[in-house]
């Protein structure tokens, strides 16, 4: 990844990350900015939800990375827990809502590709020790850890099958509208692909186009509606019989959010786009029982930091210092 380094502060190590949250069980090394998760006895109903008054408020500074060089960004954070889930909820300025990834747009003769991506944020904590990722952080997940295999083509992993971590990821069009962000993990680098998988348990989201990759290959089902921002969910799609029906300018989305199932579908997400600003507030249970999940302890600390995404691919991101979570008691 072109351009990545790890940069070296006072009192804490900033992440280099295409766009990844790191999160540790063992604190080490230099003070870290603290986010408390404080104790509440009700969970949150929503975004608005009065609880979040009393939550404690962290305002993360963020670096720009690749083509947001130079650029910085602000995320006020907050965390909370009920014994049972954890609930963070994450507010940030973005001029542009970016939702298309590609959605696909009718000219007249023929369906185009439309420019855009989506806006994202994302979280990796650890499952198992991970080396050196308390001191360095996702510099030794990001970047291809040496001696792993196929070090030429892998781009996210560990080095060895020992090391394991559970990585979140919001995604504005591709997981937001089914009301979840996607939950993957991390392990070593295979032979013939990275070390990110997907969860246990159906999801992510499905393609919409015909086997040429000409057009797209669905429509919204009759009686069905739109999802937020517009996006047509996987369960909402039925294949196009009638392609005349469409006029210039008519618009279908390119990746359809499918609706997660089993250990997949672990992290809730809720959120809005209003006035410039996103607000996204994500949720878990503190332990899911799942071996593909970090399991919460309110008696640790643990380190972390985020990253940002703004109508942008994996390398192109804000990234943050690294943080400490640490379980009011």
């Amino acid at each position: 990844m072109k351009g990545r380094i790890v940069i070296s502060m006072a009192l804490a190590l900033a992440l280099v990350l295409g766009g990844m949250f790191l999160v540790s069980h063992d604190l080490e090394g230099a003070t870290k900015m603290t986010l408390n998760v404080d104790r509440v006895k009700k969970a949150p109903t929503g975004l608005d939800d009065p609880v979040w008054q009393k939550a404690r408020a962290v305002q993360i500074p963020f670096e720009g990375k690749e083509k947001f060089e130079n650029k910085k960004a602000t995320v006020t954070t907050k965390a909370i827990h009920t014994g049972d889930s954890i609930y963070f909820l994450f507010k940030w300025k973005d001029p542009t809502l970016s939702v298309t990834k590609g959605a696909w747009k009718y000219d007249g003769t023929k369906w185009v590709h439309q420019k855009g991506n989506e806006d994202r944020i994302s979280l990796l904590f650890e499952i198992d020790r991970i080396n050196k990722f308390a001191t360095k952080g996702c510099a030794v997940v990001c970047h291809v850890p040496e001696g792993a295999p196929n070090a030429k083509d892998g781009k996210f992993g560990t080095t060895s099958a020992a090391e394991k971590g559970d990585l979140w990821h919001w995604k504005a069009a591709r997981s937001d509208p089914a009301g979840f962000a996607d939950d993957t993990w991390v392990t070593v680098i295979s032979e013939k692909k990275g070390g990110r998988k997907s969860d246990a348990g159906g999801g992510g989201d499905k393609k919409n186009m015909t086997e040429d990759k000409s057009k797209p290959m669905y429509q919204l089902a009759p009686g069905k509606k739109l999802g937020k921002n517009g996006v047509l969910l996987a369960d909402d799609a039925v294949a196009i019989t009638n392609y005349s029906a469409f006029q210039p300018g008519d618009m279908l989305t390119y990746r359809m959010p499918k609706m997660p199932a089993g250990s997949r579908s672990d992290i809730r997400a809720v959120s809005h786009y209003r006035n410039g600003s996103w607000t996204v507030m994500l949720s878990r249970k503190l332990d899911t029982g799942n071996d593909d999940d970090v399991a919460f302890n309110p008696r640790k600390s643990y380190s972390f930091a985020m990253a940002l995404f703004d109508d942008s691919g994996d390398e192109d991101s804000y990234d943050s210092e690294v943080m400490t979570l640490r379980f009011s008691r």
